[in-house]
């Protein structure tokens, strides 16, 4: 089964960009983020169309997340737990059968944070604290699962074109490493780290100062998985190329292979 991440940047803006993707990927799910919709506006038929069950949890304007599955979605919910006050649309879970195994899919758009300091890092770490405890909930269920998303984190140096022109910032500061280093210490595998170890490899370029034609990137979109669902990893790679494609999206699809 093929799974993909994909931060795309606005669902309107970047339809005809994902249906291309789709049409020549044919991932089997895609957990999208930064959807920019609320869900009554999302455009469900047309992936429909295209042989897809469609769960949604958007919000006007910014954030906004889905999945998009050729299979059954089972037993969906909506937003992080820990925070019954907090209204923004970055989290959404199911369940999907493959021929074998059942995964419990979780995608996420985690917060920005910047600037730093001030409240949106607060956030930004307080929603990873409940993102541990979550994860903690996911391990302790000892069934294939998988946290996939925009993490907005840079875990390592590697993961930077220019890791200096970073370090102030909220994606790379070491107290967001160390909070996403404790959740992977939780026993989950990083996906793609574990089949691709060279460097220069990343999922997003900013649309400013030429970054994609200087390869001026960082890897902030991570795939997390369970050991049961590690045991099933086949593959995991970044379509880079989509890119340098008409009207693209800052980030491109990142996908894992599971044998489910």
């Amino acid at each position: 089964m093929k799974i993909a991440t994909f931060n795309i940047n606005g669902i309107k803006a970047r339809i005809n960009a994902l249906t291309d993707w789709l049409n020549e990927a044919q991932p089997d799910v895609a957990l999208l983020q930064e959807i920019k919709s609320v869900d009554e506006t999302f455009p469900r038929e047309h992936f429909e169309d295209l042989g897809y069950n469609v769960e949604t949890h958007g919000m006007k304007s910014f954030n906004g997340v889905a999945i998009l599955s050729k299979l059954p979605l089972e037993d969906v919910t909506r937003g992080l737990p820990g925070d019954d006050s907090d209204e923004q649309a970055r989290w959404i879970e199911a369940t999907v059968v493959g021929d074998q195994h059942a995964i419990r899919l979780c995608g996420l758009y985690l917060p920005n944070g910047n600037p730093r300091p001030g409240p949106k890092y607060d956030y930004k770490l307080a929603w990873m604290e409940r993102m541990y405890k979550r994860a903690q909930d996911l391990m302790a269920d000892e069934m294939p699962a998988m946290m996939a998303g925009d993490y907005n984190i840079i875990p390592q140096t590697i993961d930077a074109a220019r890791p200096e022109a970073w370090r102030e910032d909220a994606l790379f500061h070491p107290d967001s490493r160390a909070a996403y280093r404790r959740i992977l210490n939780l026993g989950f595998t990083e996906a793609f780290r574990t089949r691709n170890p060279a460097p220069e490899q990343y999922s997003f370029w900013d649309y400013q100062a030429g970054a994609w034609n200087k390869n001026d990137g960082i890897r902030i979109d991570h795939l997390l998985l369970t050991p049961q669902a590690a045991d099933l990893l086949k593959d995991c790679q970044i379509d880079k190329e989509y890119r340098g494609r008409e009207k693209p999206s800052d980030h491109v699809p990142v996908w894992v292979e599971l044998a489910l």
